[in-house]
C-alpha cells in the first residue's frame, strides 16, 4: 500500500479503504493502536496514557500519528468495516461571544452554507497551520441549522486558545474536520439519563440535552454541572430555563470551591460525589460524562461500584496531549484542547 509524504498510518489506511479501528484522530484515544512488525516509523505527539512505555517496548504505535518513514508492515485488529476519514471543512468565524472570563463562544459558518451531519455529543479537529489539531464538542444539536456552536476554553500558554481569545476576529477562516468521535447520545431505551459535565464539558451535554428534548424523548433525565466558582456556570440560565419548561428534566449545579462573594447555597463539592449522594444505587441508569481526565477517571469506578454497568456509562474525557515531547503531556483535549 502506497503512503503520501507525511502521511499517517491511518489516514494511508482509511484512504485505501483498509478497516482500521480509530476515534480521536490526535494521539488521545488509544483505539488506533497497532504492532509494527518490520520498518521505522516516526510517532508524533500523543497521550501517555494513549501509548504507555510497555506498549511502545512491544512494538505498538498509534496509528493516528505514526508516519513511516521507510516500508513498515503493521498488525492490527480490523473493525468490522472500514470508516470513511472524517471530511475536512473550511468555515468563517461568525461570532465570538465571551461567556466567562475564560470561555469564549465561537460561532463558526461552513462556507457555502454546507449542513454538517453529527451526532449530538460529538466533536471536530480545528486543524492548525503547522499540522496539530484541537478539538471542540459541538454545542450545538444536530437539528439546529445556522453556524456551528463551540465552547473554547482559555488555556494559559495554549497556542490556539490564546489565538482565540486575543486576535481571532469576526470573518476568520477556519478548517476543520469531523465530525469526530464515539461519545454520543444513544435515543433507544427508557432508563433514566444522568449527565455529568465538568467546566466546558457542557457543551457535548448541551447539544445531547438539547437534542433529546427536541425529539421528545420522555425519560427522566438529570444534569450534573460541577464546576469550581459561579462564575464558571457560564450559560447557567440555559440549564435553569430547561427545568422550568420539561418535566422530566432538572438540573443540578455543583460547585467545588465557591467564592464567599458567590454567596453559594447550592451543592458542594465534587460532583459525581454529588450523584452517589442523590443516587447511592446506579443499577438501571445510563451516565453520561464529559469533563477533565480527573473527573472522569475518579468518577468512573466510583459509578460501577454503585451498581452501574459499563454497557451504561459513557464518557468522554479533556485529555492531556503532548506539544514536544512525545512522552510528555501538557494541554487539554476535547471541549476545550488549547
Amino acid at each position: 500500500m502506497p503512503v503520501k509524504e507525511d502521511e499517517t498510518l491511518l489516514d494511508a489506511c482509511l484512504r485505501e479503504g483498509l478497516a482500521m479501528p480509530f476515534d480521536c484522530r490526535n494521539g488521545g484515544c488509544g483505539v488506533c493502536q497497532c504492532t509494527v512488525l518490520h520498518g521505522e516509523i516516526e510517532l508524533g505527539p500523543h497521550q501517555a496514557s494513549a501509548l504507555t512505555e510497555a506498549d511502545r517496548a512491544a512494538g505498538r504505535v498509534l496509528a493516528c500519528v505514526a508516519k513511516p518513514r521507510t516500508d513498515v508492515e503493521i498488525e492490527y485488529r480490523p473493525t468490522a468495516q472500514a470508516r470513511p476519514a472524517a471530511r475536512i471543512h473550511t468555515a468563517r468565524v461568525a461570532s465570538l461571544d465571551r461567556l466567562a472570563p475564560d470561555v469564549m463562544r465561537v460561532r463558526l459558518e461552513p462556507e457555502g452554507g454546507e449542513r454538517i451531519a453529527f451526532y449530538a455529543g460529538q466533536y471536530l479537529n480545528v486543524l492548525l497551520e503547522d499540522g496539530q489539531k484541537r478539538s471542540f464538542s459541538f454545542a450545538t444539536p444536530p437539528h439546529e441549522g445556522g453556524p456551528i456552536e463551540l465552547h473554547v476554553r482559555l488555556i494559559p500558554g495554549g497556542q490556539f486558545t490564546t489565538h482565540v481569545f486575543e486576535s481571532m476576529q469576526v470573518g476568520d477562516v477556519v478548517r476543520f474536520e469531523g465530525p469526530v468521535g464515539s461519545f454520543f447520545l444513544r435515543e433507544s431505551g427508557d432508563k433514566p439519563i444522568l449527565f455529568v459535565a465538568g467546566a466546558t464539558g457542557f457543551a457535548p451535554v448541551k447539544s445531547m440535552v438539547e437534542h433529546a428534548l427536541h425529539a421528545g424523548l420522555r425519560r427522566e433525565m438529570v444534569l450534573y454541572w460541577g464546576t469550581r466558582r459561579l462564575s464558571d456556570l457560564y450559560l447557567r440560565e440555559l440549564p435553569e430555563r430547561w427545568a422550568r419548561e420539561h418535566a422530566n428534566f432538572r438540573f443540578v449545579p455543583v460547585l467545588s470551591e465557591p467564592s464567599p462573594d458567590d454567596g453559594w447555597t447550592g451543592r458542594t463539592g465534587l460532583v459525581h460525589e454529588a450523584i452517589l449522594e442523590d443516587y447511592p444505587d446506579l443499577a438501571g441508569h445510563q451516565i453520561y460524562a464529559c469533563g477533565s481526565v480527573k473527573m472522569v477517571e475518579a468518577a468512573h469506578p466510583a459509578f460501577t461500584s454503585h451498581g452501574l454497568t459499563p454497557d451504561d456509562c459513557f464518557s468522554d474525557a479533556f485529555r492531556l496531549a503532548p506539544r514536544i515531547d512525545s512522552r510528555e503531556a501538557d494541554l487539554v483535549r476535547l471541549g476545550g484542547r488549547p
